[in-house]
Parts: C-alpha cells; structure tokens; sequence
C-alpha cells in the first residue's frame, strides 16, 4: 500500500519544520528565517537556512534543500514513507493508505514492533532490579559502585535473569508471537528459545528521539565476555548510535559540547557527577557517524578515556575522527587531579572508578581538567619516542601528521606544523617536507571546507522567466492568474518551462483547494521538477524569501515584464523584415517579387498593434499593480 497523496499534503502542512529540523541541527532565529550550521557539509559559520512559513530548508554553501520530509530522508537515511511516518507520528496524524502489498510498510510496521518491544521490556528488566528480592544481587552490585537510584531510574537499569528461557516464556505470555521474537534479536538463532542475554545487568540504548533501541549487558557471573550489545538490526546500527544521547541532547544543545567517555558505567557516573552532557560509542572506537550527529548540536568535544594504554590508543584515533568531522578536541585525564592521599592502591583509570572511590565532586573536578588535542598528542609522542635522538624526534614529529591532516584550515594547519618543529627542536622546512612526502605516500590532505561526495551542480542564474517562476511555484495559489495570462509558448529559458509544467501537472492532478492550503510546497508539487539542481534552486529562492511580500504584485509585474520583452522581441522581427523586404525589391518603387510570406501591409499593421499594446503595458507598469 502506499500513504494517501492529501495525507502526505496534510504532515506537509502541519509539521513544524523549525521543531523538527531543530533536533538535529542548533537554529536561532535571525531576520524572520532560522539559521544553523548544514548538516550536510562541514562549516563554521552558519549558510543553513528554515523558512518556517513554506516549511523549506536550504543550505547556502552546499545548495541542498527541501522540505522537512526530505530533510528527515537525508538525516536518518530514510526512505520517503517511512519519513513520512515519522512526522505522523510526531504531528499526531493518522496517515491513510491506497493499495496493497507495500514492502515498506510492511517493513516500518515491523519497526514499530520492535520499538514498543525494546522498551516494554527495558521496563521489565528495570522493574526486576529494583523490586524482586531474588535479584537484588544485581542491584547491590551497581550500588556497591556508587551509583544511586536515581540515577539507576534515569538510566533504566535492569536485570535480565539467569535463566535462559525465561525471556521466551515471559514475552510469549504477553502475546507476542514466535515470529516476532525470532526477528527481535533477543534470541540465538539456532536457539530461538534461548535469550542472547542471561544473569546481566541490562543498560537500554535508545536513539536520539528516546526510542529503545537496543541493549547492552553487563556479565554478574559466569564465563564470557564482559560486555555484550545487541546484534545489528533495521532500527539499531551500533557506528551511528550513542549511548545515552536522549539523555544528554539538551545540555550538548545548550553546552554545543559533549564529554564522550568509553562505557556505560563512565557515562552513568559523569551524569551522576553534573555532567549530563555525556555519551559514549557502543562497543567500537567513535565513529564519523557519531561525530557528525554530535556536529549538529555541538562545537566541540573533550574524551574522558581509561589513562591505561589501550584508552590512550582510543584518544588519539577519536582525536583524529572528530577533528576529521569539524569538531574542536580536548581531553580530559581523569586520575591527574586526584589528592596524592587520596589513598593507596593503584592508579585509578576511569570516571566509574573514581566515583566509587572518591565521590561525584572529586570525579566533577578531576573530568573539568583537561587540555587541548594537540598538546595531549605532544605529551603522547614524548612517552612514547626518545625525543632526544634524531629517530625519536622523526616518530614523534610523526605522529602529529595524521592530526594536521584532520584540520579544516590551511592556515591551522601550517601553525600546527611550525609549533610542532619547534616544540621538537626541528627546522620547520624539513617538518614540512617530511609532511607533504607521509601525505603523498598516504592520503593526501583534506581540503578545507571540503563537504564530502561529488562536487554538486552549480545552481541556476536568475532571468525574469525563471524569477516569474519560481515566484509562482512558491505561492502556488497564484497559479490559476499566470495560467490564464501567460502560455508556455511564450516562454525562452528551459527552466522556467520545466517549471511551468510541473505546475500546470500538478494543477491538473490537486486535490480540490490544496493549492490555498498552505504556504508550504507540497511534496507532490516538488517531485514533478526534473533536475536536482533546478529543484535546489527553487527552493534557495524560496527560502531567502524573495516573494513572500505581496506576491501577487510580483507576479503581475512578472507576466508583464515578459509580455513586454516578447512583443519587443517581435517588434525588432518586424523591423529587420521591414527593412529586408525594401532591400529585396531595390527600393520602395522597385515591382515587389511573385510572393511574399507576409505582406509589408500584414507585417505593419501587427506592428500598430504591438506598438499599442507596448505602450498599454509600459503605461500599467509605470502606474504600479491595477
């Protein structure tokens, strides 16, 4: 089945671009539109545009655009019903449907499912930890760690219990059918009364909209790995999620930063701590996925890894990928500000640590420390290489290379290079000489403000035939008065006759009234545009706002301009055939040919005509709209 065309127009109508658009990119408002850095393409300085009245995006630097549905098919990688589905949802619209036999309906509704199983069932794992006494070895556990109830609450903590068929036997109890649970992940496959998760501290992972998505879990006793995740599904892909990013969206909105540390107990103890900014990857080194869902809130970023080696290891690489995604970078470690006598034992490593042993305030103070990128990779260099060598110095010198690559500005780039030469006591000619030779033996550098993927289309220039246009297209109600003044024939550029029967289809083809709807472009309407790059060009009009003030006048005044420019055009015709048909016969008492196209008499008395309807028209537009 597909999703009715006057319930598409409807979520058109009703959603909120700017509310929606907002949760993944920060806007403020400025000039009547609402501005923001493009999620599309990496940039420092605000050229993303919303028009919240025609419901339209567009990105000024890297000329994407469209409207929120199409917004929402870039941001989550969704296909045009299950976007729309999404806005239903959160615009409170029940959508109606044609047809039959529609995959990915069939497909969102297995979705669906599974989102109010995850989180059905993260309420019965929470549940379980916090009031059944036979598991309560679960929860003095997390509690022996530091960590308090309310953030076990916050987080929803949970237990699954040892059993392995247990699960199976309590969600067929609750209706749900063997099919169901055989595609929920929760199972073996060859087991598929066997539960993936047994005698585990359970931490639900939900996605930037709250939704549970997935689990992780933490082994109590027993053999086998310490940590485990949800295997891969449609609605969980663990390089493009963060843990506990529902949680932390509005500090990192109000922040623009975000603390990334390297588990779920370091994250619980860092909210636990004030720090409620924080997030971690789920079981993989941070990904450029990840960097760029933090990029659309946040500025920058400060890790809060293990001070161990393998933790250092996972800074450097996470250094690298957030710089890479435009993301500023520090690093916080979290054992420096720890009181000499603290207490004895071995170093601590991690936030979780220093909770348990010295308290939240301590863990808010020591993770506030912190210092930039680029002289956390010095200090690393230098524990690593014998710097006072000629060898040590090269490797160390080195190993700054990937990060100069991973800046966004030539300038940044070269200063970094220049400090490292001399914080090494190196000629900086050979720092740059040894840089451009790894870069050419390896990835060449990235350019700046590069936005990634195949250079786009240049947009379109601006004529009055495609200004009239596109002015119509915008306000579409306007329609009906260019239809009956103006035809196709009478126009020249092929973007504005591509635009003039995308409208008349679409005329032809609304639902009655849906043209005095709304402000908003229907989706319908933009579809029957041919060419991405007219499409874009459509919409950055539209969304700068070019003819939202008395639109009316605008396109009378349009029709006029090109009325006057064709009869003008075929007034000089006229001229030049005038002047031909004299020269032919020799001069005005020279006999006239055997035939002639178009008589002098014919082609003079079209010219009084054009004559007068020219000076009608130069009249109206000097004396402004009628």
């Amino acid at each position: 089945m597909r999703i009715a065309p006057s319930s598409i127009q409807e979520v058109n109508d009703r959603v909120d671009a700017v509310a929606v658009i907002g949760e993944y990119v920060r806007l403020e408002k400025r000039s009547g539109r609402f501005w923001g850095c493009c999620p599309f393409h990496q940039e420092k300085t605000p050229s993303f545009a919303v028009d919240p009245d025609r419901k339209m995006y567009y990105c000024f630097g890297c000329h994407q655009g469209g409207n929120v549905i199409k917004f929402i098919m870039e941001m989550d990688k969704a296909s045009f019903p299950e976007a729309v589905e999404l806005l239903a949802k959160k615009a409170g619209i029940e959508l109606a449907y044609e047809g039959s036999g529609d995959y990915e309906r069939e497909k969102n509704t297995h979705k669906d499912d599974l989102y109010v199983l995850y989180d059905r069932l993260a309420g019965s794992f929470h549940y379980l930890l916090m009031e059944k006494p036979e598991y309560s070895r679960a929860k003095q556990y997390i509690l022996e760690r530091g960590v308090t109830e309310e953030m076990l609450g916050r987080f929803r903590l949970g237990y699954a219990p040892a059993d392995r068929s247990w699960l199976f036997r309590f969600l067929s109890k609750k209706g749900y059918s063997p099919e169901l649970l055989a595609m929920s992940g929760l199972f073996f496959p060859d087991h598929p009364q066997s539960a993936f998760f047994h005698d585990r501290l359970m931490f639900p992972i939900a996605d930037r909209q709250g939704r549970t998505v997935a689990f992780g879990g933490r082994l109590l006793s027993g053999d086998g790995p310490k940590y485990i995740n949800s295997r891969e599904s449609d609605v969980y892909k663990k390089g493009h999620t963060l843990f506990a990013i529902d949680l932390a969206m509005n500090e990192i909105r109000r922040t623009k930063s975000a603390y990334i540390a390297e588990g779920y107990m370091d994250v619980i103890a860092l909210h636990q701590a004030g720090i409620s900014n924080a997030v971690a990857p789920l079981g993989t080194a941070f990904t450029d996925d990840q960097a760029r869902l933090l990029k659309r809130w946040a500025d920058k970023i400060c890790l809060v890894f293990d001070s161990d080696g393998a933790g250092q290891t996972a800074a450097v690489k996470a250094i690298l990928t957030g710089r890479k995604n435009g993301l500023d970078c520090s690093v916080a470690v979290p054992g420096r500000m720890i009181p000499e006598d603290g207490g004895a034992g071995a170093p601590l490593k991690d936030p979780a640590d220093i909770l348990k042993q010295f308290g939240h305030k301590t863990l808010q103070k020591s993770v506030k420390y912190s210092i930039n990128d680029f002289e956390y990779l010095v200090n690393r260099a230098r524990s690593l290489y014998d710097t006072n060598g000629p060898e040590g110095k090269a490797r160390a010198v080195a190993l700054l290379f990937p990060y100069a690559a991973a800046l966004d500005s030539e300038v940044s780039r070269e200063a970094c290079l220049a400090e490292t030469a001399d914080i090494f006591g190196v000629e900086r000619q050979a720092v740059f000489a040894d840089y451009r030779r790894d870069r050419q033996n390896g990835r060449p550098a990235r350019p700046s403000g590069a936005a990634g993927g195949e250079e786009r289309e240049r947009p379109l220039r601006m004529n009055d035939e495609l200004y009239l246009l596109t002015a119509v297209l915008v306000n579409q109600r306007t329609y009906p008065k260019l239809r009956s003044s103006l035809s196709i024939e009478e126009l020249e550029d092929p973007g504005a006759k591509e635009l003039f029967i995308a409208l008349e289809e679409w005329f032809r083809n609304r639902s009655p009234g849906e043209e005095e709807s709304s402000q908003a472009m229907p989706p319908d309407l933009l579809a029957r545009i041919n060419g991405e790059a007219l499409r874009n060009f459509v919409i950055e009009q539209g969304v700068k706002g070019a003819f939202s003030s008395n639109p009316e006048a605008l396109i009378q005044d349009g029709i006029r301009k090109i009325k006057i420019k064709r009869l003008e055009r075929r007034q000089g015709e006229i001229v030049m055939e005038l002047r031909k048909q004299k020269t032919d016969r020799g001069g005005l008492n020279a006999p006239p040919p055997a035939s002639l196209p178009v008589s002098s008499e014919d082609l003079l008395t079209e010219k009084v005509h054009i004559d007068a309807e020219l000076l009608r028209l130069r009249g109206a537009a000097r004396s402004g709209p009628q």
